[in-house]
């Protein structure tokens, strides 16, 4: 059986099985694109543990409001709707695997 996708960030954010990292950018950003390839390295470290999603800022500019992004990049991951953890700025591959790492253990209890 086929699982239907969610219908809108909200929905996954607050109905996925599996905690979500948001990557919120844009892409005139350039801390945004050195952040880019340790986005993807985390979400390939921890496959089948998280869904790892990017947010455009410029498009997406209800969803940044709600969560207050007042800088980008911005790392944030939610958990049945809640935000977990938040990481504002051209963060290193070592520290946001960190904090993943750090914040897993409140979602898979």
């Amino acid at each position: 059986m086929n699982k239907q996708l969610p219908k809108s960030f909200f929905e996954l954010i607050e109905q996925s099985e599996k905690p979500v990292l948001v990557d919120f950018y844009a892409d005139w950003c350039g801390p945004c694109k050195m952040v880019s390839p340790a986005i993807k390295r985390v979400a390939g470290d921890f496959k089948g543990r998280i869904v790892t999603i990017k947010i455009n800022v410029d498009l997406k500019q209800h969803i940044a409001a709600r969560y207050q992004i007042q800088s980008i990049p911005t790392i944030m991951m939610f958990w049945k709707g809640k935000d977990i953890m938040r990481l504002t700025g051209a963060y290193p591959y070592e520290a946001i695997k960190a904090e993943v790492e750090k914040s897993l253990p409140a979602a898979e209890k």
